[in-house]
């Protein structure tokens, strides 16, 4: 087969290109055209396919996504926003925290294993390329029914490439979530999502600038795995005929990526790097034009001069695969040799693939032949941007107006008791140990709280005890019923989780996985989500700094529930002064904070006792939100609280059998006086949380949240071996633990 070089093709228009097979419309292939002036070579079609594919350019979701700036709230703490590998914040004492959270969907359906276990890799890598030390990662992950032999294939295959890669990089897992639901059957979520820490001056951008300086590729050799994995798997709909495409899917080796982290870090150290961007989606597609663009413009790369696994590798494959743990930096010429060494210490593969140029073209060569010469800001940036027709779909009308308060409800003691069992002990709300304990959560030493606490805590300065709280959140069948409102619901419950472990809310990254954006409905759930999100993180003052958007996932026909997921990130001074979840001290008094409303629609009762999804799902009150916050942080830092832990899924009844569990400590409780038993327990309205008050901090509390008007309703007492529902049931701590511990194992295990 001829080399397909530029001057070939302008001298041959009419040779016939895939365009199609490579996930490019007609009119994307025409504007190609438009922009070269003639036909494109086929490596420059490749890089086109894969950096306008839906993955790389957001081309459907961009119109949407404007929103975060154009809404976004004043933050001080905001360093470096939307656009770069990750969003970077101001974490006080000179220290700068960058999180992220991304989806590895698709892969992770057709190589459980490997799907995962490069998620987890690929988010690490955008992490360090901003010049962070990685420190933590976690992983929102929903599942298909769990009774399904198939869930157990996908989501064995999961946790075990999560749990070996990360624990092999030496990363904690400290939080993240596991949900089971048949619409997730044939399209699992696998979102992973890492935490650095650094200096202010440490922070790194992906950009090429300086002419002359060098273009270096280091890490893995490139081989043929991940091959159009982002064009080929996360930018279409699978169909209901399996497993297919393995060969799309990339190939990781944790080991390789800890060599490269510490040789990164120590090439930063040195300050020897003016640009870097990790290797991801696109691969060397993605580095070279995102670099190029971001910079001064030009560049040349010597693609013959890639290390490569596969010697047979053509240059279009060269530049579509996505291998893992590599990375492209640029570097001064006086540098290189530093750079070069540096990497030879680490065992770390380093080759000069090219240079920064004066110019504003990309330029490739294989074997002294151009085969690339493009506007690199039209490969990366300048991508199509479609406004997709949406509509309200006409089924959401009779789905919330199915309200599910016209349910059978336990209405004694013993049938509360036997719900109450029912709930603890179904996939959803059961205990995930069997999943986590397979992750190290506590290797580095700086984990403070992990799984199953309301927010992953690390510390970050041991000498000041500074540390961070992330927690993830989304609830697929609230967004279902009502996609603003699941969104604004996700976002309070993230917020609501890192205010109850005592840390301040600060900024917001978050993975928007929905069906086909082909599908007007689907696409009106995403344009909702996305303004709900949106005026919440207004009102609530927390910017998204960044994020990924997953779209086609669905099967066949079937699209997922809308599902966005939110990470919050927030900051306390010391770690040491925390609240953890559980009840440990017998005698402190358990507080109600907020307002407990009949609100079912979408709760983990009617799923788990009826399988009815329908009505309306929680209202959101954000400015409540951001009052209990307020009380919890502060109750939290004056030592006024001992544990606290916010309501959310399976309401009361759920969190306090969870913080029960977790200190091995039994509760007497009371439904407040003029309040139904089965409201109180199972109700999920949002904005609550529960407290321990030791019985000299109770005046203190009480008069705070009186002074600040929030609702504050004592409800009993830590004590004993028992959950006594007083007038209502008991059920010894020995009895929930078997029902909360034993569902998954007996599922997957």
């Amino acid at each position: 087969m001829t080399l397909d070089t530029v001057k070939n093709a302008e001298q041959t228009p009419d040779t016939s290109l895939p365009w199609a097979e490579l996930g490019l419309k007609p009119d994307e292939y025409e504007r190609i055209t438009a922009i070269l002036g003639r036909r494109p070579t086929g490596a420059e079609l490749a890089m086109y396919s894969v950096m306008w594919s839906e993955h790389c350019s957001y081309k459907s979701s961009k119109v949407h996504l404007r929103q975060f700036g154009e809404k976004a709230p004043e933050s001080t703490a905001m360093l470096v926003g939307i656009g770069e590998n990750a969003g970077v914040v101001d974490v006080g004492q000179g220290y700068a925290v960058t999180f992220k959270v991304e989806s590895h969907n698709h892969p992770s359906y057709i190589e459980p294993y490997q799907g995962a276990a490069t998620g987890v890799g690929g988010i690490v890598r955008d992490i360090l390329a901003m010049g962070a030390r990685p420190v933590a990662v976690m992983d929102p992950l929903r599942f298909g029914d769990p009774h399904e032999a198939d869930t157990k294939r996908v989501a064995h295959g999961v946790v075990a490439g999560i749990g070996g890669y990360g624990n092999c990089l030496g990363l904690p897992n400290i939080g993240g979530e596991v949900v089971f639901d048949a619409c997730y059957q044939g399209n699992p979520l696998v979102n992973a999502l890492c935490v650095g820490v650094m200096k202010h001056e440490d922070i790194h951008l992906a950009k090429a600038s300086g002419p002359g300086n060098k273009v270096i590729l280091y890490g893995a050799r490139t081989g043929g795995d991940g091959i159009g994995g982002v064009s080929v798997l996360a930018s279409e709909t699978f169909e209901s005929t399996g497993p297919t495409k393995r060969p799309a899917v990339q190939v990781g080796d944790p080991f390789q990526e800890k060599l490269l982290i510490e040789c990164t870090l120590e090439i930063f150290r040195e300050k020897l790097v003016v640009g870097i961007q990790d290797l991801g989606g696109a691969g060397l597609s993605c580095a070279t034009s995102e670099l190029a663009s971001a910079g001064t413009g030009g560049m040349r790369i010597e693609l013959d001069t890639v290390p490569l696994r596969d010697a047979t590798l053509s240059p279009e494959e060269i530049l579509m695969s996505e291998s893992q743990e590599r990375m492209c930096a640029v570097v001064e010429p006086h540098n290189v040799d530093r750079f070069l060494e540096i990497c030879e210490k680490w065992d770390v593969i380093a080759t000069v693939i090219g240079e920064v140029t004066d110019g504003d073209r990309l330029e490739i060569y294989w074997h002294g032949e151009q085969i690339v010469d493009v506007p690199p800001r039209t490969v990366a940036h300048e991508g199509p941007v479609y406004e997709r027709p949406y509509a309200r779909p006409e089924w959401q009308d009779a789905l919330q107006g199915d309200d599910a308060g016209k349910l059978p409800r336990p209405a004694t003691g013993a049938e509360l008791r036997d719900a109450l069992l029912r709930l603890v002990g179904s996939p959803n709300q059961a205990s995930k140990s069997w999943i986590t304990d397979q992750y190290d959560r506590y290797v580095l030493g700086n984990t403070v709280l992990a799984q199953p606490e309301d927010s992953g805590m690390v510390r970050i300065d041991e000498e000041t005890n500074l540390g961070v709280a992330v927690a993830t959140d989304g609830n697929g069948r609230y967004a279902k019923l009502d996609p603003y409102a699941g969104a604004q619901l996700a976002l309070a419950e993230a917020y609501r989780n890192v205010a109850a472990t005592g840390a301040r809310p600060l900024a917001v990254s978050d993975c928007l996985n929905f069906g086909s954006p082909e599908d007007p409905a689907v696409m009106w759930q995403f344009a909702e989500a996305t303004r709900g999100l949106a005026d919440a993180c207004q009102v609530l003052g927390t910017p998204v700094t960044g994020g990924n958007v997953s779209l086609y996932n669905q099967t066949g026909q079937t699209a997922i529930h809308p599902t966005p997921v939110v990470a919050v990130l927030g900051v306390i001074d010391d770690v040491t002064r925390r609240t953890p979840m559980a009840f440990a001290e017998e005698g402190q008094l358990i507080y109600l904070l907020g307002e407990t409303r009949e609100e079912f629609g979408g709760s983990a009762w009617s799923q788990v006792d009826h399988g009815h999804l329908g009505g309306l799902p929680p209202k959101v009150d954000l400015e409540q939100e951001k009052l209990l916050a307020e009380i919890l942080i502060s109750g939290s830092r004056d030592g006024m609280i001992d544990a606290a832990h916010d309501l959310s899924d399976g309401g009361l009844a759920q969190a306090l059998v969870e913080s029960c569990l977790k200190g091995g400590k039994g509760a007497r409780v009371v439904v407040p006086e003029g309040q139904d038993a089965f409201v109180t327990l199972f109700s999920e309205s949002a904005g609550r949380a529960i407290v321990s008050v030791p019985r000299s901090e109770e005046l203190r509390f009480t008069d705070m949240c009186r002074a600040r008007g929030l609702a504050a309703t004592r409800i009993g007492v830590v004590d004993g071996e028992v959950l006594d529902v007083q007038g209502q049931f008991s059920v010894p701590l020995a009895e929930l633990r078997q029902a909360h511990e034993a569902a998954i194992p007996a599922l997957l295990g």
